[in-house]
């Protein structure tokens, strides 16, 4: 790792993995702290997670850093095990911040937190000067009531992977509002909360997590390296919109690597995949649901995420080694 800090520390792939397992664990290292959950289980029943948000621009199609920091510390909670209950709200606002966009921001804020039933319980406001800050950052903590411990250890070859919806639109909807590269598109962000994956813990799913920073390839890729199977996903199985697919062959990026911020992927058991990818299509955050793929014994080895390609080749995946896009989320 070099001297100074680079964009690609917070993108969400091996280069945050190596930041995360060479400097913070050293630093803290504890039994509460060490499984790196998306939510760490502590005593009494309790989840607590925290985030934060630093999305440019602040506002996009589909939603603002307000929806997003709600959602996406519900959805930590939500692929935990967790039932989401209360919300902290740090806001840092820059100088010279327009009351208007904070008045919006806030009341996306109460929307989301109302959809997700959660309670905004305590908070902070800083501001910075001009210049110092972009305009408004959100920290957002989050408590649940533990309903599951999820683990890589109940996973078995023949479990099925599921992808809840269309990957890649959260990634796609920033990239073109910040008017990089001049084109338009009706892409809007996935930005919604996980909660009505919760039931699916007593059917049965083993594993779940929503597919952000890194995007499904990389959330799969550090599955693969938990467990000691290999897995192979299906390129005609992932579920990837028109608009997204086509986007991406414009600007030459992989929809694997891109995030969401209302998608997730589950490991669920061989004999009730159909019963719950059912299930799943009933819901509003389900319906394009597909089977993307199987935890393996005969093709690949332990620890490896294979790709089998259109055409029909097996590709390995790794995860995101740089920034792809900086301040998604």
């Amino acid at each position: 790792m070099s001297g100074k800090i680079s964009l690609d520390l917070g993108g969400g792939g091996k280069a945050m993995r190596d930041f995360i397992a060479g400097r913070i664990l050293p630093a803290f290292k504890n039994p509460l702290l060490s499984p790196l959950l998306d939510a760490s289980h502590l005593p009494e029943g309790i989840a607590f997670t925290t985030d934060s948000y630093v999305v440019d621009p602040p506002v996009f199609p589909g939603g603002d850093i307000g929806k997003l920091a709600v959602n996406g510390t519900v959805n930590d909670l939500v692929v935990s095990g967790a039932d989401p209950r209360y919300l902290s709200l740090g806001l840092i606002l820059e100088e010279g911040l327009e009351w208007s966009l904070l008045d919006r921001i806030l009341k996306s804020i109460r929307t989301a937190a109302a959809g997700a039933r959660v309670r905004i319980v305590t908070g902070d406001t800083k501001v910075v000067r001009r210049g110092q800050g972009d305009k408004i950052y959100i920290n957002t903590s989050g408590i649940g009531g533990i309903i599951a411990s999820p683990s890589p250890a109940l996973i078995r070859p023949g479990d099925a992977v599921i992808v809840t919806g269309p990957v890649g639109d959260h990634s796609l909807a920033i990239l073109i509002a910040r008017g990089d590269y001049g084109f338009q598109s009706a892409i809007k962000s996935d930005c919604a909360p996980l909660n009505g994956l919760l039931p699916f813990w007593k059917r049965g799913v083993r594993w779940m997590r929503d597919i952000t920073r890194g995007g499904l390839a990389t959330v799969l890729t550090e599955l693969a390296g938990e467990i000691p199977y290999p897995i192979l996903l299906e390129e005609d199985e992932v579920p990837v919109s028109a608009p997204v697919r086509g986007a991406s062959e414009i600007l030459g990026i992989d929809p694997l690597y891109l995030a969401c911020e209302g998608r997730a992927v589950l490991i669920v058991p061989e004999a009730g995949t159909e019963a719950i990818l059912r299930r799943l299509r009933t819901l509003p955050l389900g319906r394009k649901a597909r089977i993307a793929g199987r935890v393996q014994t005969g093709i690949g080895r332990p620890g490896e995420l294979i790709l089998r390609t259109s055409a029909g080749g097996l590709r390995l995946l790794e995860p995101l080694t740089s920034e792809l896009l900086p301040r998604i989320c």
